[in-house]
């Protein structure tokens, strides 16, 4: 099983905590072993200098002063002897081996050996004949040092023990330090299993979120406020569209169960066929706006590379929308002239989606007027494309909310409207792909819609301004 993030921590901190005392442990246990093995090597060479001194003041023999100068002195072994090895005179021979008992000599740099489950330092030199004529000599100390030892080893225990209990010490706190400072990341974690799409509204707080930690409760609870907007607005746009669907689907189910009521001729039969296709064409055009806005949202819509004559398409709905504006008695009327960059079909759709709207609003003898203004004339630098029209107000509340889905301004607009809720929808969605904006204004009887769109940035000549009508 990998480790959780606060036993990581704890185990690094007391792993930190051990390497670091562990240094400080080895470090000072050699200063103390050095400063022991100097203490041994002065005290030694001491006694050596006392033994030299002794020997050469006794003269023939010193064994009495030998005896009297280490007398009590339980630690310290001597052997006197001669230059063959011949043993004179001895002061705690135990603490000799046997070999050196017998005449091996010591290094007279000295050494270290284990006697009787003790450990000896020793050394031996040689003692120059004094003024009388007397022979040579050689001696040989031995220095107990097991209490060093012992109270190395006491240290080196003691320091072990400490190591350890430091190190479970850095661990306990750098568990709790841990185990605090990671409490945002449980409260994440038990605000994320209480998530659904009907209990997004809930949030982290900031209070006492360490600086680390603020940013990613700052980015989570974005995150949520992003998922409960995308969730409310998905929510309503799955009520709108049952709702947009049963109307037809409940017209071609009446209309199927009238047919099959009875037998009728193969007429009948037509009509109704015919009724039934007009609502499949209803849900297909439903359909297909739907996935328009779905690209639109997803930003799957094409880049818009083209350089669009604004003039010459509103001319041509102008022109397309003749027969329906005559049939209304409304005039249409363009002023005007600007070049973009954009994707020309989708423009004419858009423009095509405000015309249409304004004609179903407009009364008879009224007059819909689209103005055109260049960057030139425009003090953003952009190009503006007004559609105008009469008719019934649009609430000022609702001004903002007419670009929604499905969203009908009121309901007498909506006994105007024949399509179901989307035209000015994806009327924005092609503007805003365009890196333009869409507003709305509705007052003193008028309603205007107003399309900003980038420049096209190539230069060039257009044809004169010029105005048209249809009647």
């Amino acid at each position: 099983m990998p480790l959780s993030l606060t036993a990581r921590l704890a185990l690094l901190f007391a792993l930190l905590t051990a390497g670091l005392l562990i240094v400080v442990g080895i470090v000072l246990g050699r200063a103390v072993e050095r400063h022991f093995d100097e203490l041994d090597a002065h005290e030694l060479a001491a006694k050596l200098t006392l033994v030299g001194n002794l020997v050469r003041e006794a003269g023939a023999e010193p064994e009495q002063h030998l005896d009297a100068a280490f007398a009590g002195q339980h630690m310290v072994g001597l052997l006197l002897r001669t230059t063959d090895g011949s043993m004179l005179h001895a002061i705690q021979p135990q603490a000799f081996t046997a070999a050196q008992r017998a005449g091996t000599a010591l290094n007279e740099g000295g050494e270290t050996w284990h006697e009787a489950g003790r450990e000896f330092i020793g050394r031996e030199i040689g003692l120059a004949p004094d003024a009388a004529g007397g022979e040579p000599l050689r001696v040989a100390v031995a220095l107990d040092i097991s209490h060093h030892a012992h109270f190395l080893d006491e240290v080196r225990r003691g320091l072990w023990l400490g190591i350890s209990a430091a190190a479970l010490a850095a661990a306990l706190l750098g568990w709790l330090a841990a185990h605090r400072g990671l409490a945002p990341l449980r409260r994440v974690t038990t605000t994320a299993r209480r998530l659904s799409a009907d209990g997004l509204s809930q949030r982290l707080d900031e209070a006492g979120a360490p600086a680390e930690v603020r940013d990613f409760v700052d980015a989570f609870n974005g995150m949520l406020a992003r998922l409960e907007t995308s969730f409310t607005r998905l929510s309503d746009f799955s009520a709108d569209i049952a709702h947009e669907l049963r109307t037809p689907i409940s017209n071609l189910m009446t209309q199927t169960e009238v047919a099959l009521s009875r037998a009728r001729s193969s007429e009948a039969y037509r009509e109704v066929l015919a009724s039934n296709l007009e609502e499949f064409e209803r849900i297909a055009r439903m359909v297909g706006d739907m996935l328009f806005l779905a690209q639109a949202e997803n930003g799957r819509l094409p880049r818009p590379v083209e350089t669009v004559q604004l003039d010459d398409e509103a001319r041509a709905l102008i022109e397309f929308y003749e027969a329906l504006a005559e049939d209304r008695g409304v005039k249409i009327t363009l002023a005007g002239q600007a070049r973009v960059t954009g994707d020309r079909l989708m423009l004419r759709r858009a423009l095509s989606n405000l015309l249409s709207n304004a004609l179903r609003h407009t009364p008879a003898g009224s007059t819909i007027g689209i103005d055109i203004r260049d960057a030139d004339e425009a003090a953003d630098g952009m190009a503006t494309l007004s559609v105008s029209n009469p008719g019934d107000p649009i609430p000022s509340d609702q001004l903002e909310r007419i670009f929604d889905r499905f969203h009908r301004a009121s309901d007498e607009r909506a006994r105007k409207g024949e399509g179901a809720g989307l035209g000015l929808a994806i009327t924005r969605s092609i503007v805003l792909a365009h890196g333009g904006d869409i507003r709305a204004a509705s007052a003193d009887g008028q309603t205007r819609f107003t399309l900003t769109l980038p420049r096209a940035a190539a230069a060039g000549s257009v044809p004169p301004s010029h105005t048209g009508a249809a009647t």
